[in-house]
């Protein structure tokens, strides 16, 4: 599995750096932080598709800037995801990969509904993300979530979700996730006991 982590300032992040530092300790994950990779930007496009062919199931690891992703993560997106490669007629070197995105939102989840401030729920927010997947021939899965990270510490809720992080990329890894249910569900945040298979993986 890859995640590929986005941050443009990790030493001010009080969510996302600890949910990276769990993710570098689950055996199986290559974990990557793009700004420190390329802080200048210059991606290495042949190295980053390569690892794309070496890894079955990606993960978009960020928080929520403006309903997307930082800077960085866009700039990969326009550069590796080249047609002919991930798109296009002979462009199949992602086809039946797995893709998420595991996000940070500064709103309570209320925010995200039709009724709430942002007037849609968050999978379709992330609409861009999924349609991309599609476009390249990957199953797209629900997001992973923390809302109102900007409070996670003082509510306590931190170790919690990076214990329930730490469940779904090792579920992931060993194939024990439930990828139809995960393909359906709005979010797998709440859910993830219910998604992870028990007794011999898929």
């Amino acid at each position: 599995m890859l995640v590929l982590f986005a941050h443009p300032r990790p030493d001010r992040s009080e969510v996302n750096l600890p949910l990276f530092e769990t993710a570098q300790n689950v055996q199986g994950v290559t974990a990557v932080d793009l700004y420190a990779r390329y802080p200048d930007f210059s991606i290495d496009v042949d190295s980053e598709q390569a690892q794309l062919i070496a890894h079955d199931v990606i993960v978009f690891q960020h928080p929520l800037y403006w309903y997307s992703a930082p800077s960085i993560m866009k700039e990969w997106q326009d550069l590796v995801l080249e047609h002919g490669f991930a798109y296009g007629l002979h462009g199949k070197a992602l086809h039946g990969k797995t893709f998420m995105n595991a996000i940070t939102a500064g709103a309570l989840s209320e925010a995200y509904s039709t009724e709430g401030m942002n007037h849609a729920d968050l999978r379709s927010l992330l609409a861009p993300f999924e349609k991309t997947a599609d476009l390249c021939g990957m199953r797209y899965l629900a997001p992973f979530v923390m809302y109102g990270a900007g409070r996670a510490l003082e509510d306590s809720r931190l170790d919690i979700h990076r214990n329930g992080y730490d469940d779904l990329l090792k579920a992931l890894v060993a194939d024990r996730l439930d990828l139809d249910k995960a393909t359906h569900a709005s979010v797998l945040t709440d859910v993830l006991d219910d998604f992870i298979l028990k007794g011999e993986a898929v």
